[in-house]
């Protein structure tokens, strides 16, 4: 059951695969998928190679404003980068298979270490927009059972890619890059909820009581595929708002690209010092 789902997510994506496989110049030594208003970072590395999404036969188009669609190799400090520019929504109208390519990609490539980030709501009532949060777990609303349809029922082998999930040797070079940094690294868990729009007072009143501290709709598909792989993973969101009710502003996604776009020079130093330490 496993091994077939795995097989047909293969052969679905069998002619991105082949042509990426053909154009890559390396074996990444880290991908990194990145989210609202955080593109800006593709522009820091040393240029290898970019492919435009829309080449790519069968590959979703994001619609959503911040996700341009590129898939960049590159280079910073010595380390091969392979770079998501921009990601595929659930809330778009794709099925999670397609939400999960970038990870699939980034495994097929040869990457061993992939890093997500994203935008996210401030959940917890220390958090405040501009705050940049480590993931220490994940959770989310309705979201086992489709990821159970995504990645087989786990035998003991695939179970045990769970075991350090997110990876703890991963998150201790980021906390270690944020310290050298003199950067304020919050540490939290973060709740996936599908959208499109945002999520109400009463569900964030619920995600608070259930441990939640930052709120968004990506990530978490993501992330249990990379573990499924044997990847190791890491995840940074950007506080870029207070979540809906625990203030009386109303959410839009203007803000929330206008306040990410203020702290990406502070994101941008915390992934490149990683990067200096793997």
């Amino acid at each position: 059951m496993v091994v077939q789902i795995l097989v047909d997510l293969n052969y679905k994506y069998k002619e991105i695969l082949k042509l990426l496989e053909k154009e890559s110049p390396f074996k990444p030594d880290l991908a990194l998928v990145l989210g609202s208003g955080l593109g800006d970072f593709a522009d820091r590395v040393e240029l290898i190679r970019l492919l435009s999404t829309s080449e790519l036969p069968g590959y979703p188009v994001s619609t959503v404003s911040g996700h341009q669609g590129k898939i960049i190799f590159g280079q910073y400090k010595s380390k091969n980068l392979l770079l998501f520019k921009g990601r595929i929504h659930f809330y778009e109208g794709y099925l999670l298979s397609e939400c999960i390519l970038p990870g699939l990609i980034s495994c097929e490539l040869g990457a061993e270490k992939i890093i997500l980030t994203n935008a996210a709501g401030g959940v917890n009532n220390k958090y405040h927009p501009g705050d940049l949060m480590l993931a220490n777990s994940f959770n989310g609303i309705n979201i086992k059972k489709e990821l159970t349809d995504l990645i087989g029922l786990a035998g003991i082998e695939k179970k045990n890619n769970f075991l350090n999930f997110p990876s703890s040797g991963l998150n201790k070079l980021i906390k270690k890059a944020a310290v050298q940094n003199k950067l304020d690294l919050k540490e939290g868990v973060y709740w996936y909820t599908k959208g499109p729009s945002y999520e109400t007072p009463a569900e964030i009143r619920m995600i608070s009581i259930f441990g939640g501290d930052a709120v968004g709709m990506s990530t978490v598909h993501e992330a249990f595929f990379a573990a499924s792989k044997g990847m190791e993973l890491s995840a940074v969101s950007c506080i870029t708002n207070y979540a809906a009710g625990t203030t009386d502003k109303k959410l839009n996604h203007q803000d929330v690209i206008l306040t990410a776009n203020l702290v990406k020079t502070k994101f941008e130093n915390l992934i490149k010092k990683t990067i200096e330490l793997l």
